[in-house]
């Protein structure tokens, strides 16, 4: 089957979300921006807000820019809250995924009170989750589990279930989405698994939020975390968010006592009041809501642009988003196979549209070097070593058009061979 770049065309003009591309800066003229599951781009909103920001509230109102400053960890994540199923009060953002992690794994550890903990990972999550569950693990004596997940599939509930049991793990880490091939987990089947076990498992959203639905509350998840720099379009670095359900709050205290996590007396009289937290008082007086995960003095120009960043999402709608993904990840899979298959190219994704993220991967003994090449060419994806190559499609930023003009680039390369001038060991892995 020819798939012709006219057929892309006919995509886009039929695209009811087409018009949220004029929501973000500009492109260079020609340049194929494939890499939106590892840095989203930045709103167009993002240079207005940030020039008030800082020529209006920090240069005008100075410190007294901290009555409108202080709630905003709280506001956008009530913002991402709402994106993901969860009720308000229910998640936080700042700080990093790493550290986020290790604030909410500590503290389902610790409430478990077991002197020896099981805590349970996949063999190749993602780094810096499978190093947070390990420091843990070394820090409270426990040891880490950890079970292998096919490539190019999600975690099979059935064989987590003989996991849990076989192992007693009381504590999981597990990726809604796998960074590497795109493969969606059943959140609820697992947990629904994770409960018969009396294990709770920690969720990583990372590669899930604002790409497709997620219903944290109605799917049973008790506790998760993500990044907002990849589809919330928060910008490089920005801080990430932690869940964690109602009834588990007060239970469930987190390791890090920072000032800005205290309790506030006077919170039900005055929502910004922070009367207390400049109390400077001897001892921490931890929150028992959410507010306890607030460890530090947040960072709010970044957390300005999330801001920006879930406001446009919220106007596209996660629906429609997602029925976009469907298509495009589809229509990049039928592409990837049409015309690369007899380079060479192995499909690493699922192709059932509910079982992947937003973003494809195929195999390519030459994937590095394709990479490099392509990037030359004004077309930018990544590589997870050995040799994959994905493609990471934002709905709001990636056209049909986008899709087809990567692969064909990707398909003269190699028909050529002009990529092999470049080295094997090119590409980066986020």
């Amino acid at each position: 089957m020819k798939i012709e770049r006219a057929g892309a065309e006919v995509f886009d003009r039929q695209d009811p979300l087409s018009g949220f591309s004029g929501r973000f800066l500009p492109l260079d003229r020609g340049a194929v921006y494939l890499d939106g599951h590892s840095l989203g781009r930045p709103t167009a909103r993002a240079l207005a807000r940030v020039s008030q920001l800082i020529g209006i509230d920090w240069s005008g109102d100075l410190v007294r820019a901290w009555d409108h400053w202080a709630d905003l960890p709280f506001e956008v994540g009530d913002r991402i809250g709402a994106l993901l199923g969860a009720r308000p009060g229910e998640v936080v953002v700042g700080d990093s995924t790493s550290v986020q992690l290790y604030k909410v794994v500590c503290g389902v550890v610790r409430a478990a009170g077991i002197a020896d903990p099981v805590l349970a990972v996949a063999a190749d999550e993602f780094p810096t989750d499978r190093y947070v569950v390990q420091g843990i693990a070394d820090a409270v004596g426990g040891r880490v589990a950890t079970f292998e997940v096919a490539s190019g599939e999600g975690v099979d509930p059935e064989r987590l279930d003989t996991f849990l049991e076989t192992t007693g793990a009381t504590t999981a880490v597990l990726a809604a989405v796998d960074f590497r091939s795109g493969a969606r987990t059943d959140v609820r089947a697992c947990n629904e698994v994770a409960a018969r076990r009396g294990t709770t498992i920690v969720w990583d959203l990372s590669h899930a939020a604002g790409v497709v639905p997620v219903a944290l509350g109605s799917d049973g998840v008790e506790a998760a975390v993500g990044c907002t720099y990849k589809y919330l379009h928060g910008g490089p670095g920005s801080p990430a968010f932690a869940y964690v359900r109602s009834d588990r709050q007060q239970a469930w205290r987190q390791p890090i006592w920072g000032w800005w996590g205290q309790r506030d007396r006077f919170a039900q009289r005055d929502r910004f009041a922070q009367r207390d937290r400049f109390a400077m008082g001897a001892d921490y007086a931890p929150d028992d809501r959410m507010r306890q995960y607030a460890v530090g003095t947040p960072p709010v120009v970044q957390l300005a642009l999330v801001d920006e960043g879930v406001a446009v999402v919220e106007a596209a709608g996660i629906d429609a988003i997602d029925q976009k993904r469907s298509l495009l990840t589809g229509f990049a899979l039928d592409l990837i196979e049409d015309r690369l298959d007899w380079l060479g190219a192995r499909i690493e994704t699922p192709r059932e549209s509910g079982r992947r993220g937003g973003h494809v991967c195929f195999t390519h003994s030459e994937a590095s070097r394709l990479c490099l090449a392509a990037r030359d060419r004004g077309v930018v994806t990544d590589v997870r070593p050995p040799d994959g190559l994905r493609l990471g499609l934002a709905p709001l930023t990636t056209s049909f058009v986008d899709v087809w003009d990567a692969i064909d680039v990707f398909t003269r390369l190699l028909a050529s061979g002009a990529h092999l001038g470049h080295p094997l060991d090119g590409g980066r892995v986020t």
